[in-house]
Parts: structure tokens; sequence; C-alpha cells
């Protein structure tokens, strides 16, 4: 129960701050961003609405009973997190002429685990049938 309802609200909670985000990009980053890093971020918010909801759909789908359902969306939460987080941080540092370094490769851990998480919910499909 508690997983259904921490995903529940991690899912409400990525899409309010997409929305957010999306709208602090279009207006408020629109003059302090270069074209690439508008369209970066850009990504970061379309990639956090996309798990949004696939979290939402998830909570009211799964029974949270096997691990597998688990690792799913473990995997969802924490690539969001490291995948879009990431590149917020990076557009904005070099926005105001900063460098962090140690954000560029967690964007593509964050990516990996959004694959796993999508290559894991592809086997859970499958798995009955093997």
């Amino acid at each position: 129960m508690e997983t259904i309802l921490l995903t529940q609200f991690i899912g409400g909670f990525y899409g309010l701050l997409a929305v957010v985000f999306g709208a602090f990009g279009a207006h408020m980053l629109k003059k302090k961003l270069t074209p690439d890093q508008l369209q970066s971020f850009e990504t970061g918010v379309r990639y956090q609405m996309y798990h949004a909801i696939v979290l939402l759909v998830l909570s009211y789908n799964f029974g949270f009973d096997q691990p597998l359902e688990k690792y799913i969306v473990n995997c969802f939460i924490i690539g969001t997190l490291l995948f879009s987080f990431s590149i917020y941080g990076l557009c904005l540092c070099a926005a105001n002429g900063k460098k962090l370094r140690f954000l560029g490769p967690v964007t593509p851990i964050g990516g990996l685990l959004l694959v796993i998480g999508w290559a894991l919910l592809l086997y859970s499909f499958i798995a009955p049938m093997l």
C-alpha cells in the first residue's frame, strides 16, 4: 500500500514540477539560455512529464506484490531525478557562466536507469508467457 501511495505522490509531484519548469523555461529562461540550452531544458521537462504519467499509470495497475514491480518504479523515479534534474542544473549553470562537471556523467546514468525501467516493464509483460 505504501509503495502505491509513494508512486502516486512522486508521479503527481514530478508532473507538477514538469509544468512549473516548462513554464519557467518558456517564459523566464528564453532570454537567458541559448537555443541549444533551451532545447536541452525542454528535453528534461518532456522526459520528466512522460515518466510522471508512467508512474501514475503504473501505480494504478501494479499491486507491488512482486519485487520486479518495485524495481521498475524505482528505476523510473531515480532515473527521472538524475536525468531531468541534471539537465536543469547543467543548463542553469551554463547560463550563469558556471560549470558543474560532476553533473555531466549524471545525465547518462539517469538515462540508463530509464532504459532499464522500460526494459524491465517490457519483461514484466512477456515473462508470464515464458
